[in-house]
This record gives structure tokens, sequence and C-alpha cells, in this order.
């Protein structure tokens, strides 16, 4: 059988990268996408390749929605398949601050990126996949936030609200593609060491040293993306529109 094709967004960050090396061990080929074709997206995709996979770099701006089906066709087209999707771009605020101070810049940013955004572009990608039958479960994996049930340090309000659509969207493709062979799973990272959350690093550090993780440490993004690659296997068909938590017991909410 051929090997499977997997699209992952935001591909240029520490967690897409995270998550294209798991996928990768797992024996997909992958299409990376990010906003450009950036230096660490090619030295990414030239790493992957030394194991033996087919690397696709692929940039586009998914927040022109427009332009999204053209671009689904386009990835299809050029590597024959298409049976993942990995949603993991996104933006965070523009400033961090007072919810009474967010402006609509930033709002309609986070919302536009972070929903809008990947709302279409996996609307683009079930009808692909819908038109194109396979003999393999398909899957998409979507990305939200420990903020969907957590109000953290008051701030990060827009993309909060925005992730909490995000997951509320993964439940509706769920119900709709099920029954297509289409699998649609939501992972849920707690704290972890990336660029969004480096100019905050020192308050999330005293927060894991106060117990607010019951494992008492960041998590690591390979932890990410091998639930990412766990999820894309189609080995948990029957674990519709689940939530998974890598979160190191956060959403216990232990007090």
């Amino acid at each position: 059988m051929e090997p499977s094709v997997a699209l992952v967004t935001g591909a240029g960050g520490g967690l897409g990268t995270a998550i294209a090396h798991a996928l990768s061990d797992r024996g997909h080929d992958l299409v990376l996408n990010d906003l450009e074709a950036t230096e660490g997206l090619l030295a990414l995709a030239e790493d992957l390749r030394a194991s033996g996979r087919r690397i696709e770099i692929m940039p586009q701006d998914i927040a022109q929605v427009g332009q999204l089906p053209a671009y689904v066709a386009d990835v299809a087209a050029r590597m024959g398949r298409l049976d993942v999707l990995v949603n993991n771009a996104g933006v965070s605020v523009l400033s961090r601050g007072d919810l009474l101070d967010v402006s609509p810049e930033s709002f309609d940013r986070c919302l536009g990126v972070n929903l809008r955004a990947q709302f279409f572009l996996t609307q683009a990608v079930a009808r692909n996949m819908l038109a194109a039958p396979s003999a393999r479960r398909r899957t998409i994996v979507t990305i939200t936030t420990v903020a969907v049930d957590h109000v953290i340090g008051k701030v990060l309000a827009e993309y909060s609200i925005a992730k909490a659509g995000l997951a509320h969207m993964v439940q509706h493709f769920a119900a709709r593609l099920a029954s297509e062979h289409i699998d649609c799973y939501e992972i849920r990272p707690g704290m972890m060491q990336t660029t969004m959350t480096s100019t905050s690093r020192e308050k999330y550090d005293r927060l894991v040293a106060e117990g607010f993780v019951p494992a008492g440490r960041w998590g690591d993004l390979a932890e990410i993306g091998k639930a990412v690659a766990a999820m894309a296997s189609g080995e948990f068909s029957y674990a519709v529109g689940q939530t998974i938590h890598v979160d190191g017991g956060m959403r216990m909410k232990v007090f």
C-alpha cells in the first residue's frame, strides 16, 4: 500500500516540526505548509527526506480562505492522495493584557487564523477526501489549547475564544464525517515551551512550581507529535470526535 500523505499546517514552528517528525517516523509522506518556505522549513524538509520519506513544501496563507479549495486540490494532485490533515497553524494575540483593552485588530486576527481559516481548510480537505474514496481511514487532527478550559492569567482572551470555537468545530466535523470513514480529533496541549509562551516563561515556571500542572513540568513538544501520529494511524476509529488532553493533568483542575 502506498504511504499515507499528511498535510501539516504551521510546520515551520516548533510544534509543527515535532508533529512532522512524529508523522514521518510512523511512515507518512508529508506536505509542509507555512506562510513561506523559510530556512527552518527547508532544513526540516531535508532532515525528513534523509529518512526516506517524500516531503514537499507548499506555502499558503490559510487565512486566504478563497484560495483553499485550489490549494488542497494542488496538494492532492502533487502527492497523488491526501489522507491526513493536521490543523496546527495559529497566531497569538497582538498584545497580552487586560480583556478591556483587546483591540478589534487582535480579535479579528485570532478568529481569522485560529478559527475561520481552519474551518474552511478542514471543509476543503473533507470535500477533497469525499471526492476521492479510499480503502483506508482518513484523519483530521486539530490542535487547540488548554486555554479552552482555563482562564490563565486573565490574558489571551481573544486567542482562547477562537480556540474554544475550534474545539466545537471538531465536534461538528466529527459528527458529519464519521460515517464517511474520516476520523476527527482534537488534541489539547498544556503548557509547552513555544514561541507563544516564551514572553511569559517566568510566570508559567512559577505556575508549574506552585502545582498548577500536576505532572510538575512543562510538556515536551514531541509528546504532542506522538499523540498526533497515534490519532493519524486510523487505529482509534471508534473514538469519534474525542479530545485528547496532553496537558500534564491540568484538565483535572486539582486544587
